[in-house]
């Protein structure tokens, strides 16, 4: 299921009050979503070599617990200067609300993508993007739920995009 972070579909947030927006409805879905259980947050990275520099850079500065969990390499282009690595950083803790407002600003601003933050068991997952999340609940009837509880934030689009 996919909700939008800012009303009318708004893709970016162009002010602070806009930002309390976005951060308040990602933080509202994580919390039902994940309330008193560990999560895994995972933020993403690539570069053109095995081992860095890594961009974008902001990544570490907002996910300075992830530690290096794989690299995937893309040398797929006969020319190397074409070869690209993705590196997955990954940490677990306790959810609480705000503990990833810095990840989540990066990522309403297109500097981040490809976050995932799921319990330990990987039955839930939120995936943050510039412009909303798309959510995996446990069950249609859980899934119902968070988007009868929300259904301003859903997308207009009759295909739910």
């Amino acid at each position: 299921m996919r909700f939008h972070s800012l009303p009318d579909s708004k893709r970016y947030p162009e002010s602070e009050d806009e930002y309390a927006i976005v951060l308040h409805r990602y933080n509202t879905v994580l919390d039902e979503l994940f309330e008193g259980t560990d999560v895994y947050v995972m933020t993403m990275a690539w570069s053109w070599e095995p081992d860095g520099p890594e961009r974008p850079p902001r990544r570490h500065e907002v996910h300075p617990e992830g530690i290096r969990w794989t690299t995937l390499a893309y040398e797929d282009d006969p020319d190397p200067a074409f070869h690209t690595y993705t590196h997955l950083h990954a940490d677990r803790r306790l959810w609480r609300p705000g503990m990833v407002d810095g990840i989540l600003r990066e990522v309403a601003d297109d500097v981040l993508s490809g976050v995932i933050i799921t319990d330990s068991g990987l039955s839930r997952i939120h995936h943050p993007y510039d412009g909303g999340a798309d959510v995996i609940a446990t069950s249609p009837e859980d899934r119902n739920q968070l988007r009868d509880s929300h259904r301003d934030w859903l997308p207009r689009n009759p295909a739910g995009l």
